[in-house]
């Protein structure tokens, strides 16, 4: 009887013992890597705000987010991360050609099973917001935001002086002449210090203005430059200096935002993402329309300059399934909703974007432009390669500088063209 007992009381003992280590295993604590690109307000309160909320839901995973960096030093330091040992686990990124020149690393995972494995919450994801993360046929990144560029007007002047939105060019350069005869020298609110800002012109105009398979073949390196229509795009930009903040390259966008919040120009070319910022701070109704159609352009006028932003895994990431569940849980509605109402940005995801949600209504209109462009064109600066992209930029804040004609900067782009083939 002794000995039945003693062997009860080790059977016992020793079930405790690998409930304990299951217990253990079960509990064993996951470290992530992530890094994105807003180091302050209203952005990085928002993304610490769903990191803790993930971190609390999952007590046995850890975020370690890498200091966050502005635009441009992201771009660089996630192109050096990407090639060192130190290549987070989980990472923003922009579409296009910047997603690509990352996935060609070879070091992005394609999420393709991650979709397939979750398909309700795949699916609540905006439709035309996957494409751009897409690479011979393989999904590399989820959708996070989705944007659009527009130019907003001060409709309260607008109306007072009997004007309306433009839908061609001329429209557009006869609202700019009205608005100057009015007393508004300078009614167009521009800061180009910054190169991307001259991208987004610089990428709508093209768009608008050339053949798009000219576009397509000349940004896959596989043209010339040499479409007159890019003279004629750029020739559109130096039209719209003289109605632009004095020395628009001096200062910045941020600076020329400001400016339009606060009433002093009339329009400014600013993302629909950008709305809170007016919601907050304008005292004037205001609304939007998208770039008119350019004389003689051959581009579709409905498109829409924008892209997605999104997240990525490391192929090499130890924790895949980790990863991929802080990625469905920072993009989902909840989520969604709340960056939405903290930072403005519109969420990629279904539903996200409501009534309690919105800072305006006008976020609301936003959301219906993105889902009825005819097509998305693509930031410059991310559907061409870098080296190109960065002519154009140049190029631009010199066209407006007056030290450069537009043939000039076609010159330096092909000469860019060149480089980047030698790569």
């Amino acid at each position: 009887m002794k000995k039945l007992l003693a062997l009860f009381l080790v059977a016992i003992l020793t079930m405790g013992l690998m409930v304990t280590l299951s217990s253990a295993v079960a509990e064993e604590k996951i470290t992530l890597r992530f890094f994105h690109r807003w180091p302050s307000e209203p952005k990085g309160p928002y993304m610490d705000a769903v990191i803790a909320k993930f971190e609390e839901a999952n007590p046995n995973i850890d975020i370690v987010l890498i200091d966050p960096v502005l635009n441009d030093s992201y771009k660089e330091k996630i192109r050096v991360l990407i090639g060192s040992s130190e290549i987070p686990d989980v990472f923003m990124s922009w579409s296009g050609s910047f997603g690509a020149n990352l996935v060609k690393s070879g070091r992005v995972m394609p999420l393709d099973d991650m979709i397939a494995a979750n398909p309700e919450w795949a699916g609540n994801i905006v439709e035309s917001q996957w494409g751009p993360f897409n690479y011979d046929g393989k999904q590399y990144g989820i959708p996070w935001s989705m944007d659009g560029k527009v130019f907003f007007y001060n409709k309260t002047v607008f109306d007072s002086l009997g004007l309306s939105e433009p839908n061609t060019w001329d429209e557009f350069i006869a609202v700019l002449d009205a608005l100057v005869a009015a007393g508004y020298e300078r009614p167009l609110s521009e800061g180009f210090s910054a190169e991307w800002a001259v991208s987004h012109y610089m990428g709508t105009l093209v768009q608008r203005m050339v053949d798009p398979a000219v576009v397509k073949k000349d940004y896959a390196l596989e043209g010339d430059f040499t479409d007159p229509g890019y003279i004629a795009a750029l020739e559109a930009f130096a039209q719209l200096s003289k109605y632009m903040t004095e020395d628009p390259v001096s200062v910045d966008h941020t600076f020329a935002r400001n400016a339009f919040v606060d009433g002093e120009g009339m329009l400014i070319y600013m993302q629909l993402a950008e709305i809170k910022y007016l919601a907050d701070g304008a005292g004037f109704d205001y609304s939007f329309f998208d770039m008119p159609a350019l004389p003689g352009g051959l581009g579709d006028p409905n498109e829409l300059t924008g892209a997605p932003e999104g997240m990525m895994i490391s192929a090499e990431c130890e924790n895949p399934e980790a990863a991929q569940k802080f990625v469905m849980f920072f993009i989902n509605e909840e989520n969604g909703g709340l960056m939405t109402k903290t930072t403005g940005e519109l969420s990629c995801v279904k539903g996200a974007v409501n009534d309690q949600t919105i800072s305006s209504p006008k976020q609301l209109e936003a959301v219906n432009l993105i889902l009825k462009s005819s097509n998305t064109t693509l930031w410059q600066d991310n559907a061409v390669d870098a080296t190109v992209a960065s002519a154009f930029m140049k190029g631009g804040q010199l066209l407006l500088t007056g030290d450069m004609t537009a043939e000039q900067v076609m010159e330096g782009v092909r000469e860019a063209l060149k480089e980047a083939k030698a790569k």
